[in-house]
C-alpha cells in the first residue's frame, strides 16, 4: 500500500510539472504574439525614408531609414535600451517594428542593429533596413512594401506598427523615376522627391514608372530565355568540340601520322561532346520543372553520375601512353583498375538509391520532401545529397584524368602509381571527393543558419518545428542545387579535353618510333589554331557575357570571340615580322637549334653595334670608328638579304626584330607553355583585385555570407581568374610568332583587341539595359596589363644565356630595348596600370 501511495504521488507531481510547463509555454506564445501595450505607443513621432537605387545597378537595391521616438510611459520603453541579445530588448524592439507580425515574414536586411538612444522624455530607435528587388514578388523593407505589377511598382507605406498616429515627415527618393502621388496628399515634390507631412501611413501611395530595363531585368530571372542561353552554350560548346575534333582527324588521316592514336583521344572528345550537351539539356529541363520533387531529381541525377563515371572508362589506355616508349600495360592490370573504379561508384550509388527506395525506413515520405524530419530521417537526406554529389564530382574528377592522360598531360609518377596500386589510388580520390562534398553541405548548411539567424534576429527562442522544418527544405534540396552548380562549372572539362588533344598533337619529337616534327615554323596549324582559339574563348572571352549580364547570349558570345581572333590572325599571316621575311628564311635561318643559336648571336652584336654607334654620337666610344660600326651592321643585314631568296626584306626589320618575334622557345608549343606560366603569376594580382570588388558591393558580400553556393562560388571565380590569365598567356605564346607588330608589347595589345571586339558588343549591351560598365573595363585592362608584362618577360627570357654578363634582369631589359625603347614600355605599363587604378577607385569608392 506505502508503494501504491508513492507512485500516485509521483504521478501526480509529474502531472502537475506538465501543466506547469504548458502553461509557461502558453505564456511565453502570448508575451511573443501580443500584450504589445500598443496604446502606449499612440504619442511617438515618426520620420521615415525611402530610397530606390536603380541607376547603372542590375539589381535595384531600396533602402528604409526610419527613426521612432517612443515616450517614456510606454512600458517596454526601457527595455529598448538593454542589451541586444537580451530577451527583454528583442521582445520590446519585436512590439515596436513588427507588432503581432512574425518574424521571419521579412527577407529583409539590415547593415547593423538599431540605434538606440535614450533622454529623459523619450528613448530613440533608429532603424535601416534594405533589399533588393530581384523577382516580380511583392518586396517588404522597413513600413515599406514594393509590388512590381508589370510596367509599374506599386509603393506603400505599410507599417506592421504605428499606423494609427500621423507621421512627423515621410521622404522618397526614387532615384529619377517618374511618378504618380494615387492619394495627391504630399506637402511638396520634385520630379523624383516627395516629401509627406504629418500624414496617416495610409496616405502614402506611389505609382512608379521604373525604366524598361529594370523590368526586363526582373523577368528574366525567371524566364525561359537564360534557360535557352545557357542550352545554346552548350549546343555551341559541343558543336565547336566536335569541329576541331574532327579537323584534328583529318589532318592526321591525310598525314598519317600515329592516326591510331589521334582516332582514340578525338573519339574520346566526341564522346564528352554528345554526352555533356545531353546531360545539360536534360538538367536544364529539370530546372524548368518548377513541381519536381526531390525523388524525381534523385532518380535522374544519381544515375546519370554513374553513368558519367562509367562512360569515362579511367582505366582505358590512353593514346599517348600507347604511343609512348612505355611497355604496353598487361590485361589484368586495367581489369583490376574497372573493378576498383566500378565497386567503389556503384557502393556510393546504392547508398543514394537506398534512401530513395526505402524511404520509409528512414520516416520519410515518397517523395522525399517532408515538412518536417527525425534525427535519422536526416541522416537519410544528408546521406543521399552526399552521395549525389559525390558521383557528379566523381565523373567531372574521371573525365579530367581520361582527357589529361589521353593528351599525355600527367606526370608518369602519377599514372605508374595509377597502374600498380589502382585500389589505393580509387581509395585516396574517393575520400577526397568525400571531403569535398561535406565541405559544400557544411557551407549550406552555416550559410542556411546564418540566413535562418537573419531572419529571426529578433526571436530569442524560434521555434523548433520551424527550424527542423527549415533544415528539412535545405538538405532535400541541396544535392540538386549544388549539382546543378557543379554542372555549370563543367565546361572547364571541355577546355581540358581541347587542351589535352592540342598537347598530344605537338608533344616533342621521340627517341625512337616515328619522329612527329613541327608542323609550322611559324606556329601551329590550322587544326591546332582552333583548338587554342577554343580555349582562349572558353577560358577569357565569354567572363564578357557574364560581366555583361547576358548569359542568354553566350552562344553570341563564343562566336564573336572565335571571329575576332581568326581576324587577328588573318592580319597576322600579311603583317607579322617572320611572314614578312618570307617562308624560306624562316627555313634557312630558323630550321634547326644552330640556326638559332647563330641568330641570338647576331641579334647580340645588332645591339651592341647600335649601343656603340650611341656612344660615339655622344662622343664616348674609344677604339672604333663610324666606318666600322656601319660596316658591321650592313653585314648583318646582308645576312638577313642572303637568306630572302634575292628579294629584299623590309627595311625596318632587323635581326633583333626577328629573334624577338621568334620568342624565347624552338618549339611554339613551348613559347605558349611559358607565357602561360608568366601569365599566372602575374595575373595574380590582378584576381585578387577582382575578388575584392566582387566581395566589397553589399549585394555580393550577401550572397557569398548566405548563399549555400556563395562561398563555393567565391573559390571558383578564383580558380578560374588564375586559370583566365593562363589561358590568355597560353594563346599569346600560341600565336607569338603570327601576330603582327615589332614590338612584343603590340602582339599584347592585338590579343586583348581580339578580347575587346565582343567586350564593344557588352558595352553597348550595358549601355542599352543602363548597367556598370566598369568592371567588364577593370577585367579588360587587368587582362591587357597582365599581356604586357608576359610579353615583356618573354622578351627578356629570349635572351637569357646573357644574363650572366649583366648585373640584374633590368639592365638586361636595358641592352634589349635600349634606352629609348625601354622608356617607352615603362611608360606604356604605367599608363595601363594608371587605367586600372583609376577604375578600381571608381568601383570601391
Amino acid at each position: 500500500m506505502a508503494m501504491t501511495r508513492w507512485w500516485r504521488l509521483l504521478s501526480l507531481l509529474a502531472l502537475a510539472v506538465c501543466v506547469w510547463g504548458c502553461g509557461q509555454a502558453q505564456a511565453r506564445q502570448r508575451d511573443s504574439s501580443g500584450e504589445c501595450l500598443s496604446d502606449g505607443l499612440k504619442d511617438s513621432t515618426v520620420d521615415a525614408t525611402l530610397r530606390l537605387e536603380q541607376r547603372q545597378r542590375s539589381v535595384p537595391r531600396i533602402t528604409s531609414d526610419m527613426t521612432v521616438r517612443v515616450p517614456r510611459r510606454w512600458p517596454l520603453a526601457k527595455q529598448l535600451t538593454f542589451g541586444e541579445r537580451s530577451e527583454q530588448y528583442q521582445k520590446a524592439m519585436r512590439c515596436l517594428l513588427l507588432g503581432d507580425e512574425a518574424p521571419r515574414s521579412r527577407n529583409e536586411w539590415h547593415p547593423h542593429e538599431p540605434t538606440v538612444t535614450a533622454t529623459d522624455s523619450s528613448v530613440e530607435v533608429h532603424y535601416v533596413a534594405y533589399n533588393w528587388i530581384t523577382t516580380d514578388k511583392p518586396v517588404l523593407v522597413g513600413p515599406w512594401e514594393i509590388i512590381p505589377t508589370g510596367k509599374t511598382w506599386m509603393i506603400y507605406l505599410w507599417p506592421p506598427t504605428l499606423q494609427t498616429i500621423r507621421w512627423h515627415q515621410i521622404e522618397a527618393d526614387l532615384g529619377g523615376l517618374g511618378f504618380n502621388d494615387l492619394v495627391e496628399r504630399a506637402s511638396s515634390s520634385t520630379e523624383d522627391h516627395l516629401v509627406w507631412k504629418n500624414r496617416l501611413p495610409e496616405e502614402v501611395q506611389l505609382e512608379v514608372d521604373p525604366p524598361w530595363q529594370r523590368r526586363v531585368q526582373v523577368k528574366l530571372n525567371r524566364s525561359l530565355w537564360t534557360t535557352a542561353g545557357i542550352a545554346s552554350w552548350w549546343v555551341c560548346a559541343s558543336i565547336l568540340i566536335a569541329v576541331a575534333a574532327l579537323r584534328a582527324r583529318h589532318a592526321e588521316a591525310a598525314a598519317d601520322v600515329d592516326a591510331g592514336h589521334e582516332s582514340s583521344i578525338t573519339r574520346t572528345l566526341l564522346e564528352w561532346a554528345g554526352l555533356s550537351m545531353g546531360v545539360a539539356l536534360a538538367l536544364l529541363l529539370l530546372i524548368s520543372q518548377e513541381h519536381a520533387s526531390p525523388r524525381s531529381h534523385a532518380l535522374l541525377c544519381i544515375p546519370a553520375g554513374l553513368g558519367l563515371v562509367l562512360a569515362a572508362r579511367p582505366w582505358n589506355l590512353g593514346a599517348s601512353t600507347t604511343a609512348s616508349d612505355e611497355p604496353v600495360r598487361p590485361g589484368g592490370i586495367q581489369r583490376r583498375q574497372a573493378r576498383a573504379v566500378i565497386a567503389t561508384t556503384c557502393a556510393v550509388a546504392c547508398s543514394g538509391l537506398l534512401v530513395v527506395l526505402a524511404h520509409d525506413a528512414f520516416g520519410l515520405p515518397k517523395s522525399l520532401g517532408p515538412n518536417t524530419t527525425t534525427p535519422f530521417g536526416r541522416t537519410g537526406l544528408v546521406l543521399l545529397g552526399l552521395a549525389t554529389v559525390w558521383l557528379w564530382l566523381a565523373a567531372m574528377v574521371a573525365w579530367a584524368w581520361r582527357f589529361a592522360r589521353e593528351g599525355g598531360l600527367l606526370r608518369k609518377r602519377w599514372t605508374r602509381q595509377w597502374d600498380t596500386v589502382p585500389a589505393q589510388c580509387v581509395a585516396i580520390v574517393a575520400c577526397l571527393l568525400a571531403a569535398v562534398a561535406g565541405t559544400l553541405l557544411a557551407w549550406a548548411w552555416w550559410a542556411n543558419k546564418q540566413q535562418w539567424k537573419r531572419v529571426n534576429w529578433l526571436v530569442e527562442q524560434p521555434d523548433p518545428a520551424d527550424y527542423n522544418r527549415n533544415t528539412s527544405n535545405l538538405l532535400e534540396n541541396f544535392p540538386f542545387t549544388d549539382l546543378t552548380w557543379l554542372f555549370a562549372y563543367s565546361w572547364v572539362l571541355t577546355g581540358i579535353a581541347l587542351l589535352a588533344l592540342l598537347h598530344f598533337r605537338n608533344r616533342p619529337p621521340r627517341a625512337h618510333g616515328r619522329r612527329r616534327y613541327e608542323r609550322s615554323p611559324l606556329g601551329p596549324s590550322r587544326p591546332d589554331l582552333l583548338l587554342a582559339v577554343s580555349v582562349f574563348t572558353f577560358f577569357v572571352g565569354l567572363r564578357a557575357a557574364k560581366f555583361a549580364g547576358a548569359s542568354a547570349l553566350y552562344g553570341v558570345w563564343m562566336i564573336l570571340n572565335i571571329g575576332a581572333l581568326y581576324a587577328v590572325i588573318a592580319m597576322g599571316r600579311r603583317w607579322s615580322v617572320l611572314s614578312r621575311m618570307g617562308e624560306r628564311f624562316c627555313t634557312v635561318r630558323l630550321g634547326t637549334e644552330q640556326h638559332r643559336s647563330e641568330l641570338l648571336k647576331k641579334a647580340h652584336e645588332y645591339r651592341n653595334a647600335n649601343h656603340q654607334m650611341q656612344l660615339l654620337d655622344k662622343g664616348s666610344a674609344h677604339g672604333t670608328s663610324c666606318e666600322q660600326l656601319e660596316e658591321k651592321l650592313h653585314q648583318l643585314r646582308q645576312w638577313l638579304v642572303t637568306a630572302c631568296e634575292g628579294g629584299e626584306p623590309p627595311e625596318a626589320i632587323s635581326v633583333l626584330d626577328i629573334a624577338l618575334a621568334w620568342g624565347p622557345e624552338g618549339r611554339w608549343w613551348s613559347n605558349a607553355v611559358r607565357a602561360a606560366r608568366l601569365a599566372f603569376w602575374f595575373g595574380t594580382p590582378a584576381t585578387a583585385l577582382l575578388l575584392y570588388y566582387q566581395t566589397h558591393g553589399s549585394y555580393d558580400q550577401r550572397q557569398i555570407q548566405f548563399s549555400p553556393i556563395g562561398f563555393p562560388e567565391f573559390i571558383a571565380d578564383l580558380v578560374l581568374y588564375q586559370m583566365a590569365w593562363t589561358a590568355a598567356g597560353f594563346t599569346l605564346g600560341t600565336l607569338w610568332r603570327l601576330l603582327p607588330g615589332r614590338r612584343s608589347q603590340v602582339r599584347a595589345w592585338l590579343l586583348t583587341a581580339a578580347y575587346g571586339v565582343p567586350v564593344v558588343l557588352a558595352a553597348a549591351l550595358i549601355h542599352v539595359i543602363d548597367a556598370d560598365p566598369r568592371q567588364l573595363l577593370l577585367y579588360t585592362a587587368l587582362l591587357l596589363v597582365v599581356l604586357t608584362l608576359t610579353s615583356i618577360w618573354m622578351d627578356m627570357a629570349t635572351f637569357r644565356e646573357e644574363l650572366q654578363y649583366w648585373p640584374s634582369r633590368f639592365a638586361l631589359l636595358l641592352s634589349v630595348y635600349q634606352l629609348r625603347g625601354l622608356s617607352g614600355q615603362i611608360t606604356w605599363v604605367l599608363a595601363q596600370v594608371a587605367v586600372v587604378v583609376t577604375i578600381f577607385y571608381n568601383l570601391t569608392r
